[in-house]
């Protein structure tokens, strides 16, 4: 199942997608239903979790082994074939990719594999952009993936619990004051309070916050109206909040900002975005300067016709101002269903329509003590600020949709009622 080559071609049409995302495995999803196309799905991970989650998992307030989704499972019950591994080349010339052995638990299950393809969909994602800033790949955490995410709340839990024993905080740096770093904070603030829940006392004093950024607000993909009242709430909660602040350097001891330094415990960056490494390696593609792949109004890469991008590794000018749009969950998900509708009408030649970005709005929640929303160019109310409860909801809602999307609907709300039913007997928070 897992190894495929030119040997094993049929008369189906090959369409590799590598990147299991938000948008990847969603696309997957869809076209693994076509009995014309041969789909294969290539990630490193075994299994999904929706990337807008990741940071809940790094405090602890939600349990991965709940929002999980096997690749597997998916693969079985929507048509297409997984192949796990990271790749680690890919040539358009031959239109081949090199996928590294798969490793588990230190022991090789899978050697070094070839895999060729007619249609090509990148959909690696991003990570954190470094900015050549010194130190930050040797003394700071990211919380790029599941499997950092996983590492990061293995590390965070037993030190709080230390901190609270000992007396002595422990002091936590978030550089990037975007959607990750502020709700990272208030995440690991209600971490914090819930830990008194396990007999600790004191939980939110064991807790050192400063949230840094190099911009003169929060959030600057949000309107103002929602960086102030976030800033805000955040500065309630006890986390210290420094704008237009340069980090010239990430030592073991802490920030090196420009004529101080911030002693930090953990140091976390998670100050911009460029395309996962991958992308660099792409010679042949046109990319941004931080790496995405640009592409023309139907997702595909103008330099090569076999190569598709979506997602935060694509850059694709459908801004008002034609510039890229944002690295956003929103975003990729719009250009799956896209995708997932027009990429075998486009690989055959024939006319579709082009890709039309419908900007619905953003929202971030912190914790479980607020949340904000700006509603798009297509709210009923225009656009319209939201707060709170209805936040909330809407936040809640947009995962929700993910789950129908991958699983359909009666199986995302049974995925539902399950969660609401373990709920009420397990804690509501991972410490261990």
């Amino acid at each position: 199942m897992f190894v495929s080559g030119p040997d094993t071609r049929d008369a189906r049409r090959r369409v590799v997608i590598v990147g299991g995302g938000v948008a990847g495995l969603d696309l997957a999803g869809i076209l693994g239903r076509d009995p014309a196309l041969d789909v294969i799905l290539i990630d490193r991970a075994t299994s999904h979790v929706w990337k807008p989650m990741l940071h809940s998992i790094a405090a602890g307030t939600h349990d991965v082994a709940q929002v999980e989704v096997p690749y597997v499972a998916q693969a079985r019950h929507h048509g297409f074939t997984y192949v796990p591994g990271r790749v680690d080349g890919i040539d358009p010339v031959t239109r081949t990719i090199g996928v590294a052995p798969f490793s588990f638990h230190g022991r090789e299950l899978l050697p070094q594999r070839t895999i060729d393809y007619d249609t090509l969909v990148l959909a690696i994602g991003s990570v954190a952009a470094h900015f050549d800033v010194a130190g930050v790949e040797e003394h700071a955490r990211h919380i790029d993936t599941l499997a950092e995410a996983r590492d990061f709340q293995a590390h965070v839990a037993p030190r709080l619990v230390e901190a609270a024993q000992t007396g002595v905080p422990l002091r936590v740096a978030i550089v990037g004051g975007g959607a990750t770093g502020v709700q990272l904070a208030a995440e690991l603030v209600q971490i914090a309070d819930i830990a008194d829940d396990y007999g600790l006392g004191g939980g939110r004093k064991s807790l050192d916050i400063t949230l840094v950024d190099r911009g003169d607000r929060l959030l600057p993909a949000f309107p103002e109206r929602i960086s102030s009242a976030a800033r805000t709430r955040l500065e309630g909660l006890g986390i210290t909040v420094r704008t237009g602040v340069d980090v010239s350097a990430v030592h073991e001891s802490g920030l090196q900002l420009e004529d101080e330094v911030l002693p930090a415990d953990l140091c976390v960056w998670a100050a911009g975005v460029e395309a996962a490494p991958l992308a660099a390696t792409l010679d042949t593609l046109q990319r941004m300067p931080n790496g995405r792949v640009v592409v023309d109004d139907h997702c595909r890469s103008i330099s090569s016709p076999d190569i598709f991008a979506i997602g935060d590794c694509a850059a694709f000018g459908g801004s008002e101002d034609g510039s890229p749009l944002p690295p956003t969950a929103q975003v990729a998900f719009q250009q799956a269903v896209y995708l997932g509708r027009w990429l075998p009408t486009i690989v055959l030649g024939e006319k579709a329509p082009a890709f039309r970005y419908r900007d619905l709005g953003a929202l971030v929640q912190l914790g479980g003590y607020d949340a904000y929303g700006a509603l798009g160019q297509f709210g009923i109310f225009g656009r319209g600020f939201l707060r709170g409860r209805v936040a909330q909801a809407g936040h809640a809602f947009l995962y929700r949709r993910h789950q129908m999307r991958l699983h359909g609907i009666g199986p995302a709300l049974r995925l539902w009622l399950a969660e609401r039913i373990a709920g009420k007997a397990r804690p509501s928070s991972k410490l261990s």
